[in-house]
């Protein structure tokens, strides 16, 4: 899967970045390269599902994917 990702500078210094394609999924470091491995770790965060808090019935599958 690939996902845009817009890098905007931060007025006070940094970077932060958003996913459009995901709401609410943001982040923002100082440098470039940190907030690179950033984006990485907020999509799968935004993306990520406690599934604890849903209801199932027993003929219900749950199956984990690799996007």
């Amino acid at each position: 899967m690939k996902l845009k990702v817009i890098i905007h500078q931060a007025e006070e210094g940094g970077y932060w970045a958003e996913v459009p394609a995901i709401p609410g999924c943001a982040t923002q470091r100082d440098t470039f390269e940190e907030l690179l491995q950033n984006i990485y770790e907020a999509v799968e965060a935004c993306l990520t599902v406690d599934i604890d808090e849903k209801s199932f019935m027993p003929e219900d599958k749950v199956l984990e994917i690799a996007v």
